[in-house]
C-alpha cells in the first residue's frame, strides 16, 4: 500500500520550469526606460524568436509522458507575457488541450526600479549596488532584491499550499514566465540558500530556462535535466552542487554510498550525476 509521502508526490507537479523574457526594446535602446514605464517594454523581432525557440525546446522536454500538461504563470510586464504568447501559440508549440491555464503574477514582477528612470542615474545605481551587495541594496524610490525575496517567497507559499492539496497532477508542468532577478530569487527561496550564495549567482540570459524536476523522495532538483558544467557556470558552488544531486537521486544513495566533493580543478570534465558517488 503506497505511503503517504508517495501519495503527496503522485500529485506533485513534474516539473517547475522558470523562463526569463527574450531581448527586449531595452536591449536595443536603454534610454527607453526615460519616458516608457518599465512594464510596458515589448519584445523586440530576436527576443520573439529567442522565446519560440526555447518553447520547442520546453516541448521536447515536457513531452517525455505520454499524458502531459502546462499550467503558465506569468509576470505582468508586456515582455514576460509577449514571451509566453510566442511559446504557447505563435511557435505552434503547444496545442490548446495541453494548456491547463494561464495565470499572470503580479508578484513575479520585475525588481521595481522607480519610475521614469535617468540612463545615467540607472548605471550609478547598478555600480553603487555592486559595491553594496545586491541582495540588501534598495533602490532609491524602488525595491532591494530582499523587497523582491519576500513577494516571491509569498508567491510560493501559496504554490506549495497548491500542490499539498492536490490540486495538480504528476503529469503536470508549471511553466513560471518572469525576470531574472525574480526566478534567482524563486530559487533562492526554493531551495534555501543563503544570501551569500545569492550574491554569487549569475543571471539567467534572455529566454534561458531552468527545470526544477521532481526526485524519487518529492524533492526537486535542477541536476535531474541539467549537466553538472552549468550548475557551476551559474554560481552554484560544490555544496549546492551536492545538494542538487542528493535530491535528483533520492536521499537512499547517499547514505548508501560514500558521497564525493566535487571537485574544484577546472579539468574535471565528467557531468553526469554518477561522478559524485563512489559506485563500489
Amino acid at each position: 500500500m503506497p505511503s503517504h509521502q508517495e501519495k503527496m508526490i503522485h500529485h506533485f507537479p513534474r516539473r517547475i520550469i522558470l523562463v526569463r523574457h527574450g531581448e527586449s526594446e531595452v536591449n536595443e535602446d536603454e534610454g527607453i526606460l526615460e519616458h516608457v514605464p518599465n512594464h510596458k517594454i515589448k519584445l523586440i523581432k530576436k527576443g520573439a524568436e529567442q522565446a519560440r525557440a526555447t518553447g520547442r525546446m520546453i516541448k521536447e522536454i515536457v513531452s517525455e509522458e505520454e499524458a502531459w500538461k502546462v499550467l503558465f504563470y506569468v509576470s505582468p510586464s508586456n515582455r514576460t507575457r509577449e514571451t509566453m504568447e510566442e511559446i504557447i501559440s505563435r511557435g505552434g508549440t503547444f496545442e490548446k488541450n495541453r494548456i491547463v491555464g494561464v495565470r499572470e503574477e503580479c508578484r513575479l514582477r520585475e525588481q521595481h526600479f522607480g519610475n521614469f528612470q535617468d540612463l545615467e542615474e540607472r548605471r550609478k545605481i547598478k555600480r553603487s549596488r555592486v559595491r553594496y551587495g545586491k541582495f540588501f541594496y534598495r533602490v532609491p524610490e524602488g525595491e532591494s532584491s530582499a523587497d523582491v525575496y519576500d513577494r516571491v517567497s509569498s508567491f510560493l507559499e501559496g504554490l506549495w499550499r497548491d500542490m499539498e492539496s492536490n490540486k495538480f497532477g504528476n503529469e503536470m508542468n508549471l511553466i513560471v514566465v518572469s525576470h531574472g532577478l525574480t526566478i534567482l530569487l524563486f530559487l533562492m527561496k526554493w531551495f534555501n540558500w543563503t544570501i551569500n550564495q545569492f550574491e554569487e549567482l549569475a543571471n539567467p540570459a534572455n529566454c534561458e530556462y531552468r527545470v526544477l524536476e521532481l526526485g524519487p523522495d518529492g524533492e526537486y532538483s535542477l541536476a535531474s535535466y541539467h549537466q553538472i558544467d552549468e550548475l557551476k557556470k551559474w554560481g552554484l558552488s560544490d555544496e549546492m552542487i551536492e545538494d542538487q544531486i542528493i535530491r535528483a537521486r533520492g536521499l537512499q544513495p547517499f547514505l548508501d554510498r560514500k558521497c564525493l566533493v566535487a571537485p574544484t580543478d577546472d579539468s574535471a570534465s565528467d557531468d553526469s550525476l554518477g561522478y559524485y558517488f563512489d559506485e563500489k
